[in-house]
């Protein structure tokens, strides 16, 4: 499940799994072996028996007898950390209503009003120049600065969070970017404890459960990862939805929405994740998962069982399983689309004419067992002024803007003039008025 072939075509691993039962025996990366259910029910059996399927990594027998290179490029996405993901009983309840709490803070206009400058000053670096890579200059982006907006980092911090997440998501030196990374979020919970605003980070450290350090430092990284990669890449697979030709695109009144549905159907950006580890042997379907090893759910693979046909072509939206299932099913569904949604919304307002800019068949997959990505999305267009920042800026009520679009984050750039500046900080700078 890490080669090109599998990136390219991966329902030809589904099916082939399928025809000999509900779960089948993978390789992640070179040496990492595991179970991958592929099978509706038998999925849904092992998300909802936390009894039985730990999520707890601490138990993967080859991890702990030293088979797994510690620089393996699958271990950041399974490696255990203290946080929602990788626990289970009280402490995964204890640990989820914090985070569950903290995102219900977050209301629908809130996340709209975060995402839309963002996307104009996104919009403005290649409007242009007539042409983009939709994926890397946007798709990719706009999630890593926005969860800098909600986690309210100032510049410094936010551009090494960004990336850090970049390095670790694309497999690049994946244990100096877990270094970076940990260091500039336990300097961010630190400032936060020191000075408490009104985002995300502040709200988990306020919150009655009393999280550690260690252990928000575990959220954050927990958000970020269950929030970046698969909103980049549901993103990227509904603009390619919507401007393919090949495809019920725009031309024939494809809403944003419904190409947002036939996504998580068809294209699901995380394909395969939630590892569970089972306290004792067990048998799916014919295929018997040993004790304390991988077993992988597989959504993309469970959305496309021929059991759920029917379903499947009414795009019913309670059946598939982009958002999980269980007790650890995503908490924060509706913001995830919401962010798709506004993002989606505003590159098609600001360039009505995008075309792809290459054939549909040429595009690329980016290889890797958990995700549905792709490596770019070249797009034309007739090149606009990049004015939309002025725009939003004079938008912007007489009242000055809330952190950390303020005092703290202007007040650290201006500290480190010398400093190489990240997409974060440039960002930053433009609402220093």
């Amino acid at each position: 499940m890490h080669d090109a072939a599998f990136a390219a075509d991966p329902h030809q691993v589904y099916d082939r799994l399928r025809a000999h039962g509900p779960a089948g025996p993978v390789e992640l990366a070179p040496g990492v072996d595991a179970t991958l259910v592929v099978g509706h029910e038998t999925a849904l059996r092992v998300l909802q028996n936390s009894t039985l399927f730990a999520r707890d990594a601490r138990r993967w027998k080859a991890l702990n007898e030293g088979h797994i290179p510690l620089d393996n490029p699958v271990l950041p996405m399974m490696a255990y950390r203290p946080n929602c993901l990788f626990t289970d009983g009280a402490v995964h309840l204890r640990l989820r209503k914090a985070v569950t709490d903290s995102l219900a803070r977050l209301n629908i206009t809130r996340i709209r009003r975060d995402v839309e400058p963002l996307a104009d000053y996104l919009i403005d670096q290649f409007s242009e120049r007539g042409r983009a890579d939709l994926l890397n200059d946007y798709a990719k982006l706009l999630p890593l600065l926005l969860f800098n907006k909600l986690f309210g980092c100032p510049a410094d911090i936010g551009d090494t969070l960004t990336s850090a997440m970049s390095a670790i998501f694309d497999g690049q030196d994946a244990l100096r970017a877990n270094e970076e990374l940990t260091a500039c979020l336990m300097e961010l919970i630190a400032l936060k404890r020191r000075r408490p605003g009104d985002d995300v980070t502040s709200w988990l450290i306020q919150h009655p459960a009393g999280l550690t350090d260690e252990e928000l430092k575990d959220q954050l990284v927990m958000l970020m990862g269950a929030g970046v990669e698969p909103e980049r890449n549901l993103i990227g697979n509904a603009l390619l939805l919507l401007l393919s030709p090949d495809t019920s695109g725009r031309d024939s009144g494809l809403l944003i929405e419904e190409a947002i549905d036939h996504v998580l159907w068809n294209q699901t950006p995380i394909a395969n994740y939630a590892t569970h580890y089972p306290v004792q042997d067990v048998d799916l379907g014919g295929v018997v998962a040993q004790a304390n090893t991988p077993v992988v759910i597989s959504f993309a693979a469970a959305n496309s069982d021929p059991a759920l046909a029917e379903a499947r072509r009414m795009h019913s939206k309670g059946a598939h399983l982009a958002w999980g299932a269980g007790p650890h099913a995503c908490p924060a569904k509706d913001p995830a689309q919401v962010i798709a949604v506004t993002a989606i919304e505003k590159i098609l307002n600001a360039l009505p004419d995008l075309t792809l800019a290459v054939h549909e068949k040429e595009l690329e997959w980016r290889p890797g067992p958990f995700h549905r990505a792709l490596v770019a999305l070249p797009v034309a267009f007739s090149p606009t002024p990049a004015t939309r920042m002025v725009s939003a800026l004079q938008n912007r009520t007489v009242a000055a803007p809330e952190q950390p679009l303020s005092t703290a984050p202007v007040a650290a750039a201006r500290q480190e003039p010398a400093r190489k500046k990240g997409f974060w900080s440039s960002f930053l700078d433009i609402f220093r008025v």
